[in-house]
Parts: C-alpha cells; sequence; structure tokens
C-alpha cells in the first residue's frame, strides 16, 4: 500500500491550522514557522511593488527590484521547507517505530534515528538562515520602501524574527539527540551567531518604525 503523503500546500488556511491543532505530530512549529517566513517574504515583495514605479520613490526603485525577486524566491523557499521539516521529521517517527527487541535491532533503529536526527536539524537551520535573509529584507523595506507600507514592512521583519527564533529552537531540540559532537556544535555556533545578527537588525528596523509611528 502507498504511503499517504501530507501536501502542506495543497491545503486551505483552515484546514491547515487544522492539521496543526490535531494530536498529529505532523504538521508542528517548524512548519508553522516556515509558513510565517512565507508570509514575511510575500509582505517584503508586497512593498516593493508598492514602492517601484512611483516617482516620488524613483531612487529606490533598482533595490525594490532587487528585494522584489529576492522575497518572492524566498517566498517558495518557505514554503517548500514547510513541507521539507514535516517530511523530515516523519522519518525520525518512522525510525523511532522500529523493532528493538534484540541487539541488532537497537543497533539498526539507533543508526536510522541518528540519520532522522541529523536530518530534522538541517531542515530548521535552513529555514533559520532564509529567515536571515529575510529580515535583511525586511529591515531595508522599511528604510526605504513607500511609507503607507511602513507597517507591512515591520510585519515581514517580525514574521522574519518569529519564523528565525522558532527555527532555532527546533534546531537546538534535535541537536540534544545527536551524537556527532562536531556536528552539533558548529550547528549551536552557527545558530547562535545568526540569532544574534538578526536580534540587531530587528532593533534597527523597530527604531526606525517607531520613529515614524505617533
Amino acid at each position: 500500500m502507498e504511503e499517504f503523503v501530507l501536501k502542506l500546500d495543497q491545503l486551505s488556511l483552515r484546514n491547515f491550522v487544522q492539521e496543526l491543532s490535531s494530536d498529529s505530530a505532523t504538521p508542528g512549529g517548524g512548519s508553522a514557522a516556515a509558513l510565517c517566513g512565507a508570509m514575511g517574504a510575500a509582505l517584503s515583495a508586497m512593498v516593493a511593488r508598492f514602492t517601484g514605479g512611483r516617482e516620488k520613490f524613483k531612487d529606490a526603485w533598482e533595490r525594490m527590484e532587487g528585494i522584489k525577486q529576492e522575497s518572492d524566491e524566498l517566498a517558495e523557499r518557505f514554503l517548500a521547507l514547510a513541507q521539507e521539516d514535516t517530511d523530515a521529521y516523519q522519518e525520525v517517527i518512522a525510525a523511532l517505530q522500529l523493532p528493538r527487541a534484540t541487539e541488532e535491532e537497537r543497533a539498526v533503529r539507533q543508526g536510522a534515528l541518528q540519520k532522522a536526527m541529523r536530518k530534522a536539524s538541517k531542515v530548521p537551520l535552513e529555514t533559520l538562515r532564509a529567515s536571515e535573509s529575510l529580515i535583511k529584507m525586511g529591515k531595508e523595506a522599511v528604510e526605504k520602501g513607500n511609507p503607507s507600507t511602513l507597517t507591512d514592512a515591520a510585519a515581514a521583519v517580525h514574521l522574519a524574527h518569529t519564523a528565525g527564533t522558532v527555527a532555532a529552537y527546533n534546531v537546538r531540540i534535535n541537536l540534544s539527540i545527536l551524537r556527532d559532537d562536531a556536528f552539533v556544535q558548529g550547528c549551536k555556533r552557527e545558530v547562535e551567531d545568526i540569532l544574534e545578527r538578526m536580534e540587531a537588525f530587528r532593533g534597527e528596523a523597530d527604531g526606525t518604525v517607531n520613529a515614524q509611528l505617533p
């Protein structure tokens, strides 16, 4: 019998939320984080479209064109990562369900679990990396975009920050099971570095937004 694979991009918003609230392990926080990123990227692209072509913002046209294209690509990447996160954790579940009655079975199960958890760590790490790319563009959209879309650009920044924060949590919890110390320490350092940079971008963007709001 062919295994059923849930395709998140084929669900309505309501059905996605229902799947998220169900007693199934997937989709979970990692997919939700990636969806936050996709919405943030879409808002960043929207700001760029509302800015480009308007004469008063001509100095920003070239960069807005770049932001539009990069944000559209990032939105697609985040949607793919939402599915990848669900698929990766399904592999973890499959590994956990392997038999472990004998020493040999336990060794096979442990090998499969280590492989699955490594993949389950890499996917949210990619979400975190994409979130950093998005928050940089969101900050530019805040600073250079059409003022009428200021809070949309700010939303892009905060959605990116949320996506990155949740993705980082998922990387860290999945690393806790891995036995490859070099891989674990490398991932931890990268997570810390990216989060530090993202926090700085968010703070700068918030300063710009708050200076323009009543």
